[in-house]
């Protein structure tokens, strides 16, 4: 029951929501896109033999997803996080932006999940690094890979949830019908291209990570 009523809680404290924490522009949504399509036969590698717990995949989605304030990934990801038996009052902080419950072993890369997200996608190597000294490469790249995913989910839910939000009568004050419906279509679109662009950098055997710019 309590599990229930802090679920229902955050669903309905996104629901109010009527302002953009993060957005996204077309360039950088391409970027994003094209990062986490080429992410996804990793998670699926990672699923398979249990690089990550699923409650450790969890805590990563939750925590970009609370950098970008995502009403529809922050609802879905809730409930995932639920049904893999995460503690509903670590949940509850997570979405508030409070990492003090997450298991000591993960912390560093809840860290740097938060730095991609606040990062776009493009954090900065040393942080990279230290994610690769901490972990050892296999997991660091499964982390990057979860992270990359949900941040795709957060740039196209972001719209999405500000165009449902409009369709229930209540309009985010910094958007407008175009920016949404825009940003959905360019999401259907952008994806042949990227589909392309993906088997271009995997006969190249360009690695699925890129780092912002560094003095």
């Amino acid at each position: 029951m309590v599990d229930r009523l802090l679920f229902m809680y955050h669903v309905a404290m996104e629901q109010v929501r009527n302002n953009y924490k993060r957005k996204f522009g077309y360039g950088e949504f391409y970027r994003i896109l094209l990062d986490a399509m080429r992410a996804m036969p990793n998670m699926a590698k990672n699923r398979r033999q249990g690089v990550l717990s699923p409650q450790f995949v969890e805590r990563i989605m939750l925590a970009v997803t609370e950098v970008n304030g995502c009403a529809a990934c922050s609802y879905a990801h809730t409930r995932m996080a639920l049904k893999e038996g995460m503690d509903s009052s670590e949940i509850a902080a997570m979405l508030s932006g409070n990492t003090g419950q997450v298991p000591v072993g993960e912390a560093k890369a809840i860290m740097f999940s938060q730095h991609f997200a606040e990062a776009k996608g493009l954090p900065e190597r040393t942080t990279f690094n230290l994610l690769v000294d901490e972990y050892g490469y296999e997991k660091a790249q499964a982390i990057l890979s979860a992270a990359q995913v949900i941040l795709f989910g957060n740039a196209y839910g972001i719209p999405f949830s500000a165009f449902i939000s409009r369709m229930k009568g209540t309009s985010y004050r910094d958007s407008s019908p175009w920016y949404e419906l825009s940003m959905l279509f360019w999401g259907v679109l952008c994806v042949p291209i990227a589909l392309l662009h993906m088997v271009v950098l995997a006969v190249a055997k360009q690695p699925n990570i890129r780092f912002g710019i560094e003095d």
